[in-house]
């Protein structure tokens, strides 16, 4: 149990979004309690006591410019971002990748929020998350951002302010979504099962000779292996495809595949199998592949789909994936200002959120720290617009997509698309997509401003 402070913000976690939500309440002359356990308890994913410790890669993704993940550094630059100067100092070669240095990136964390006499560490497990009685009592807040590792006791603790246990996944099975433009419309058509609905799935038949390959190919195909600390615990209505095509080779037919209800219009006949897409947002620029969960390694998913004649060209927004992984339905348990709406005093941030990737998880930091220090100081600080990167991911995780709520990592798919011209090509748009964002962010300063100005030229 976390002994409350007065007038203290408790962070549980010294992760990534941890570190950075501590680093913006600083900045405010915040008083903040960063609460980590290791190394008093460990995980079987982590190797050091370092805050920020890097795991499964050393990459915070792409620097170059008219990408998605640049386009959220440049935002986060803008507000001093921790995580994004660390790792301008300990970085390494990497092409266009900001790649670091895994211990000089966690030291230099360390040492810029220990050097603050606001911040305390704290090496404790946290057990349970402080009740909003407790937490107004003492004029105080709590930030939640113990990862997708979160132990089980404080997930249970969490799970009572999450209205029910489907509110609350402690395993992945995700679908892959595509973008829409990337597909060949000659092999797709629009319809809906026994024509119920107003065309919100994309349908790709199959003939008998291209399931048996694509069966095949998925059977052959190499997987990712689990983790020692990941134990198998598929659902069965949430099957990845390689476990259902192990199970006989008309499983998928008879599931995620299965025709019925179908008429493909160019020849009038159900097809022998029929994969569905659907719309992930209100500009179908985005869909997702229906029960297509998978465990295959991303190369291999490119290479076993794009021999389908509609996928042959396709681009991902987000690949498959299963892994371990803690977080919450967050359209349906976070306020707006990524308070639980069964306890405003308590903010979540980071991956336990639903989004992935190291740069996403610190974004979540940022403007949870952000916000948090506004409550603290009487200042208000307003989440940029969802035309932005930051605001489109803020968007995701609490209003959610048109589907499934599931982990979501940074991608063009999340902003405005921009309309087809004539003489305009598709890498061209994307650069004015990502053009536009910076626009609507650089608007978004002008009207708010910065809570400081940014570190001139880190990320030069």
């Amino acid at each position: 149990m976390v002994k409350v402070q007065t007038g203290v913000v408790h962070v549980i976690g010294g992760g990534l979004a941890g570190c950075e939500a501590s680093w913006q309440l600083l900045r405010q002359g915040v008083r903040v309690v960063m609460h980590e356990m290791r190394p008093k308890k460990t995980t079987a994913a982590h190797k050091t006591a370092d805050f920020a410790e890097l795991v499964c890669s050393n990459s915070l993704k792409s620097m170059n410019s008219g990408s998605a993940p640049e386009v959220l550094k440049h935002e986060m630059q803008s507000f001093d971002s921790l995580i994004l100067r660390a790792a301008m100092r300990a970085r390494v070669p990497a092409g266009s990748a900001l790649a670091v240095d895994r211990l000089l990136f966690s030291q230099y964390i360390r040492q810029e929020l220990e050097a603050s006499p606001l911040f305390e560490a704290v090496c404790e497990e946290v057990i349970e998350v402080p009740s909003e009685d407790v937490l107004r009592h003492h004029q105080s807040f709590c930030i939640l951002a113990s990862g997708p590792l979160t132990t089980d006791k404080l997930a249970q603790s969490l799970l009572k302010y999450c209205n029910g246990v489907d509110q609350l996944a402690f395993y992945d099975a995700i679908a892959p979504i595509l973008e829409a433009e990337s597909l060949d419309e000659q092999h797709l058509f629009v319809a809906d099962r026994y024509g119920k609905g107003e065309g919100d799935y994309v349908n790709i038949p199959l003939s008998k000779e291209q399931y048996e390959s694509f069966v095949d190919d998925i059977l052959a195909a190499e997987k990712v292996p689990l983790h020692g600390f990941e134990e198998t615990k598929y659902f069965e209505s949430c099957l990845p495809i390689e476990v259902m095509a192990e199970r006989g080779r008309e499983t998928l037919r008879f599931g995620p595949l299965k025709p019925v209800g179908i008429v493909d219009p160019k020849t009038g006949q159900r097809p022998y199998a029929n994969i569905q897409l659907r719309r992930e947002n209100d500009q179908g620029s985005m869909l997702s592949m229906v029960g297509f969960q998978t465990k295959m390694k991303w190369p291999e998913q490119k290479r076993v789909f794009s021999k389908i004649p509609a996928f042959a060209s396709m681009e991902f927004f987000r690949y498959g994936s299963v892994h371990r992984n803690t977080y919450v339905q967050g359209p349906k348990v976070l306020a707006k200002d990524l308070s639980l709406l069964a306890n405003r005093r308590t903010f979540l941030a980071g991956q336990i959120t639903g989004v992935e990737g190291y740069t996403e998880s610190s974004a979540i930091g940022l403007i949870v720290g952000r916000l948090v220090a506004g409550y603290c100081t009487g200042k208000q600080y307003t989440i940029p617009p969802k035309n932005t990167m930051i605001g489109a991911l803020v968007d995701y995780v609490t209003v959610g997509p048109k589907g499934d709520y599931a982990p979501m990592n940074v991608n063009l798919g999340l902003l405005p698309t921009i309309q087809k011209r004539r003489g305009v090509s598709k890498a061209e748009r994307k650069v004015q997509q990502c053009d536009a964002a910076k626009q609507a962010f650089n608007l978004y300063l002008q009207e708010y401003g910065a809570s400081s100005l940014p570190v001139q030229g880190y990320l030069d």
